[in-house]
């Protein structure tokens, strides 16, 4: 039995840097993945996104290699999310369970779909806490809302909530390809068939539908915001231009009034 354990270790990690001062054979890379070999059925899988997942590697093995990856990381997270699951080499078996994935033979491109699933499952959790947070937040501001029939937000911090908000889309959008197949399974059926599995035993699809939702009803309120804002400072510019232009009136009467006398 083999141990996949997969972390977030950072807000990102440099591909390029990385392809080019680690000490592992490589095995595979794109622009945002790279996947490794240390030694004999020991595999390591680096992600832009700051996602690292080992396979059949011990503790001490796995501390020796995030020391490596360390530097080149961004925004290095001590306290890391994880997730794991146990792989079973069993002769003419494909299986996949809760906790455990049975392979039919030992493949190194088997692994890295039960790795890349794994690592896609935790980059999940941590996008479910963040839109989690944010949720709270916002729905605190549509409470002070009902209560008080104003906000309590500034239109500069509403502007960078927003933003924030746009920026996590994008990341997910950019770093999360749960309904998209790598492309060794677009030929081999087999390995479809396992990718398939995986995503659905880790239930991502519907985790990525739960984030992408709260993300929506996010922006839903945080439009609602602004349109109260801009209503609330277009308001007040009218009330600037009508208090001017009554001044300018009482101004010219009281010219006229002092011609006059």
């Amino acid at each position: 039995m083999y141990s996949v354990v997969a972390y977030q270790v950072a807000s990102a990690i440099n591909i390029k840097q990385s392809r080019q001062q680690l000490p592992w054979q490589l095995l595979f890379q794109d622009s945002d993945e790279l996947y490794f070999t240390d030694a004999n059925e020991k595999y390591i899988y680096i992600f832009q996104y700051g996602m690292v997942c080992f396979f059949n590697m011990s503790k001490r093995e796995i501390e020796t290699a995030l020391q490596h990856i360390q530097p080149f990381s961004i925004n290095y997270i001590k306290q890391k999310l994880s997730d794991s699951v146990q792989v079973v080499i069993e002769p003419n078996t494909l299986k996949v369970e809760f906790d455990q994935v049975m392979l039919p033979h030992f493949d190194e491109e088997m692994i890295r779909l039960v790795m890349l699933n794994t690592s896609q499952s935790v980059a999940l959790n941590r996008y479910s806490e963040i839109t989690e947070e944010l949720l709270t937040e916002t729905n605190k501001h549509t409470l002070y809302l009902e209560e008080n029939g104003k906000l309590d937000i500034s239109g500069n911090k509403l502007k960078r909530f927003i933003g924030k908000i746009l920026n996590i889309k994008n990341k997910i959008s950019e770093n999360l390809y749960i309904f998209d197949s790598p492309e060794i399974t677009w030929e081999n059926e087999v390995l479809n068939k396992l990718n398939q599995d995986l995503k659905q035993s880790f239930d991502l699809k519907d985790r990525y539908r739960l984030i992408h939702d709260r993300i929506e009803i996010i922006k839903e309120n945080l439009e609602l915001f602004k349109d109260i804002m801009d209503h609330r400072e277009s308001s007040l510019l009218e009330w600037t231009i009508i208090i001017l232009i009554v001044i300018e009136v009482i101004d010219l009467f009281i010219a006229k009034l002092l011609n006059f006398i």
